[in-house]
């Protein structure tokens, strides 16, 4: 809860080519936070030099090179639509390294989460990026250990969110910490979002999309997709691979940012769901035919990645 008539400084970095969404949608709810709940937040839009920041959508956006050494009580990167955009990015990366110590905590918007790494200020933590993009920063960070099905990850005072509207979820949890529970409830409504969002972010893509290098890990991948009633173990992957069982468990982890047995899971219910909300057939029976082996397995995995149980995805679908 926050102290009264303590000021929290939010900085939001921005760079040119930013996501507007990731900057606005965070940036909505804190000052909701403050024109009807008096939360003690002041914003500031800061960038490595002063002067307007364009877009990639086109706007630009006024900010300021602040020049005094105070506390920060939040410091947000946000991120772009794009990798290619954070290519050249060395002034930003060397403004985050210099903000960050004066910071009580540090988060990222989505792709901004390469910015943070490049400064070095997730080494060593759980991070999570767009679901695109997160088998490419665990490639470039090793460091890191990357749950890419996250909507967001608090680990001590560092923050990431996932894609793009992820931003939100991850600024109503941080309102949440400060000003309380029901303040967070309350600036969702008016959002007109969730409070708290069931589900991970696979739930919105494909585990293709998190795109492998082509090589042994694509092809047992491709194998796992064609052979989803059998075990699909790590040994019998790997041994499509042609590697050890244990360079390959990390080898997979490295390239797509999932455990073969998260990334399996993920293949199933893929596969699972046009049977569950498109047709009638018996749930047990689509469990069988997409190698969960029984109804259970499968409702957990559509828990875990859908935030519902197979019954409620198809009663959804009806509706």
């Amino acid at each position: 809860m926050t102290e009264a008539g303590a000021r929290r400084v939010i900085w939001f970095v921005v760079f040119p080519g930013f996501e507007l969404l990731d900057l606005g949608g965070p940036l909505c709810a804190f000052n909701l936070a403050v024109d009807f709940h008096a939360a003690p937040y002041e914003m500031r839009i800061v960038a490595s030099s002063d002067g307007l920041v364009r877009g990639s959508s086109g706007v630009r956006i006024e900010t300021v090179c602040p020049d005094d050494d105070g506390h920060i009580d939040t410091l947000i990167v946000v991120g772009a639509s794009t990798i290619d955009a954070l290519q050249s990015q060395a002034a930003t990366v060397a403004f985050l390294r210099e903000a960050a110590p004066r910071a009580r905590r540090i988060a990222s918007i989505c792709t901004g989460a390469f910015l943070l790494a490049e400064a070095g200020l997730l080494d060593g933590h759980r991070a999570t990026t767009h679901w695109r993009y997160a088998g490419e920063l665990q490639r470039r960070y090793p460091s890191l250990r990357v749950d890419a099905d996250r909507i967001f990850i608090r680990e001590d005072e560092v923050w990431t969110s996932a894609g793009i509207t992820a931003g939100i979820d991850l600024a109503l949890a941080m309102i949440e910490e400060d000003c309380g529970t029901e303040v967070s409830k309350i600036i969702a409504r008016d959002l007109v979002v969730y409070h708290r969002r069931s589900g991970g972010q696979s739930q919105f893509s494909t585990l293709l999309d998190l795109e492998p290098r082509p090589g042994r890990i694509r092809e047992a991948l491709a194998y796992a997709r064609a052979h989803l009633r059998e075990r699909l173990s790590v040994e019998q992957l790997a041994e499509v691979a042609c590697i050890s069982p244990r360079q390959f468990a990390r080898q997979f982890v490295a390239e797509t940012g999932e455990t073969p047995a998260r990334a399996v899971e993920r293949l199933r219910c893929e596969a699972a769901i046009p049977r569950i909300e498109n047709s009638s057939e018996a749930l047990d029976q689509i469990a069988l035919h997409t190698g969960f082996g029984d109804l259970e397995r499968m409702r957990r995995a559509c828990l875990r990645i859908y935030g519902h149980p197979p019954q409620a995805l198809r009663r959804q679908r009806r509706r």
